[in-house]
């Protein structure tokens, strides 16, 4: 997948906005104004993804390319290193289980603000 694949993916859902909050290099996308995926722009070498933790602790067992979150709550947050093989179906899947956990996590009023 390479970063504009990423952003479209990402600014298809629902309520989701991008942001730069911690300077210019680094891409934030939101929903309902809380973080689901972050990275880096200008290598693109892997992205921070929230996740379950039992689900977090699985995929670091079973894939090289899924790290504890860096720079992150490594209970709830995964770093996916891109171009290591890492497969674009699973890496949708990732951000899509993200997504829906952050957003399940907003006030009912918020999530049926964004339905359309």
């Amino acid at each position: 997948m390479h970063i504009e694949d990423f952003r479209d993916y990402c600014l298809l859902k629902a309520g989701v906005t991008e942001e730069t909050p911690f300077g210019p290099d680094t891409l934030v996308f939101k929903v309902g104004g809380k973080m689901f995926v972050l990275t880096d722009l200008n290598t693109f070498a892997s992205i921070n993804l929230k996740c379950d933790p039992e689900r977090a602790v699985e995929l670091r067992e079973q894939h090289e390319y899924v790290l504890p979150g860096y720079h992150m709550n490594k209970k709830h947050w995964n770093t996916v290193l891109i171009g290591t093989g890492i497969p674009g179906q699973q890496l949708r899947e990732l951000i899509d289980h993200s997504y829906d956990l952050v957003r399940a996590s907003l006030p009912r009023a918020v999530r049926e603000g964004m339905e359309g």
